[in-house]
């Protein structure tokens, strides 16, 4: 049975009660995991409270050294950790191993970045005087991390935390903590130094709390001790993360839902654009907060391009994310699934067309899981539900346009504004769309893809604050203002 990290140790719950995880391809038990409580969470605050003292007095480099010597780690683990995020999450072992990939190096991104961290030196009006800004890490952070990516998600907080010099407690979503917690066991480990000087990360500096949100993540949201969450979900849940934790006026950002429109102008590669908008909707079984999630074409290529990614479509093997020859595995939950399910009858009943999918596979073990077939609307109605709300699965509703101004106003109709592209040769479209589409991220003849390297997060109902790139270091770092006058 899996166990939670607790102060550098592996525990089980106070409650002593546990909890399945199981396969959402067949509904097989994976294994069993402590079910956390609050008292649980109160340990984790005290393990993460002692361990700050040494941490954040850690030297940048050190801390840069024990998350690259972390990334190492990892990687040693790597097949093992790919075969439990598979059979917990339900991807495919080819996406779970890009998602370790992905982690590793949004890692060494802020193990780099640890020792690049600037004040400044400020003039000040008062003669012999001067002012400084030295920037310092928070204390306890809390990490909140969804069910969709649980790794790369974990990493985008714990990254940024751990290089600041601040110590965190991540709660993994509940049906996914099998991968995180051997993951965190193996940065648990990593060390900096050589020889007798040799230490390990600071025990407690990273820990691990599973259980329900309604008892562990509300623990962490509401303890005054916790000072800085980072929330990845659904804008729904986002809004409640804001109201508890905004009572004891903690640091946060919020990552939430979006509905990325995917512009296709008559002047694009057309070859280019029909494959990645095959990956931006259907990577992850659709199963993504960033991902193409409305397609619109310019009418005189509509017709071509949907056929292009129709026959794309019919090739793509759904099965078990453990078969070698599976493209697409299971969405993740029953309930996801219904949701999809509910919104794909309701643009049919005013008027949609599914020209591929739009239902469940059948026959043998395909019945055993939560599998949906990839699915192509069109005639989909502006007020219908997949076109307001965010589809969280492998549909993806088309809708055609005149001008590259009927296309923004319509892609800027969402209440979302996370992510966004264009596709164009034409440097003016571009250039419009970059300044005009309300979204966080816009990205020109390229894959919505979240690079360490930028700031990403969303406008609107897309959220608050940003993670990935130097920038997230902001939200981890307290600048204080020193003023020194020579006496």
């Amino acid at each position: 049975m899996a166990k939670m990290l607790i102060g550098g140790e592996l525990v089980d719950s106070v409650s002593k009660e546990t909890y399945e995880v199981r396969n959402p391809a067949s509904g097989e038990v994976v294994d069993r995991v402590p079910k956390g409580t609050a008292k649980d969470v109160e340990h984790a605050i005290q393990a993460a409270e002692a361990a700050f003292k040494q941490w954040s007095d850690t030297t940048a480099e050190d801390r840069g050294r024990t998350l690259m010597n972390a990334c190492e780690l990892i990687r040693q683990k790597s097949a093992e950790i790919a075969q439990l995020l598979t059979q917990e999450q339900g991807k495919t072992l080819f996406e779970a191993n890009l998602e370790i990939h992905h982690l590793l190096h949004g890692l060494e991104f802020y193990a780099g970045l640890a020792s690049k961290v600037r004040g400044a030196h400020v003039p000040l009006p008062q003669s012999g005087a001067y002012g400084m800004v030295i920037r310092q890490p928070i204390g306890v952070c809390g990490g909140i991390v969804p069910w969709n990516f649980p790794l790369t998600l974990m990493g985008t907080k714990l990254g940024p935390a751990l290089a600041a010099g601040n110590t965190i407690i991540i709660k993994p979503a509940t049906t996914t903590p099998l991968a995180t917690l051997l993951c965190i066991e193996q940065i648990q480990k990593a060390s900096y130094g050589e020889g007798k000087q040799q230490k390990t990360l600071a025990k407690g500096a990273v820990n691990v709390v599973t259980g329900p949100g309604s008892t562990v993540g509300e623990e962490m949201l509401r303890n005054p001790r916790i000072r800085r969450i980072a929330f990845t979900g659904s804008t729904a849940v986002g809004r409640h993360v804001m109201e508890v934790a905004g009572r004891e006026i903690k640091r946060i950002t919020l990552e939430l839902g979006g509905s990325d429109p995917m512009i296709v102008m008559e002047d694009a590669n057309l070859d280019m654009a029909v494959k990645m908008a095959d990956i931006g909707r259907y990577f992850n079984c659709g199963q993504m907060c960033l991902g193409v999630k409305r397609l619109f074409l310019q009418e005189s290529i509509a017709e071509k391009f949907l056929g292009s990614l129709a026959d794309i479509l019919k090739k793509k093997t759904v099965g078990s994310g453990m078969n070698k020859e599976s493209r697409m595995g299971p969405i993740h939950l029953d309930s996801q699934r219904k949701e999809i399910e509910e919104q794909v009858e309701d643009a049919k009943s005013r008027g949609a067309r599914a020209i591929i999918g739009g239902e469940r596979p059948k026959g043998g073990d395909l019945d055993k899981g939560f599998f949906y077939l990839p699915t192509l609307l069109t005639n989909v109605p502006e007020d219908s539900r997949v076109s307001v709300e965010e589809t969280f699965g492998p549909v993806l509703p088309v809708f055609t346009f005149k001008t590259i101004e009927e296309a923004i106003e319509k892609a800027n109709k969402s209440v979302y504004g996370l992510g966004s592209s264009i596709w164009t040769r034409n440097l003016l479209y571009a250039n419009k769309a970059i300044d005009k589409l309300e979204a966080g991220n816009v990205w020109v003849n390229s894959l919505h893809y979240g690079y360490d390297e930028l700031p990403f997060g969303g406008v609107k109902a897309s959220g608050v604050g940003r993670e990935h790139g130097p920038e997230a270091l902001d939200y981890y770092l307290e600048p204080k203002g020193v003023v020194i006058v020579n006496a």
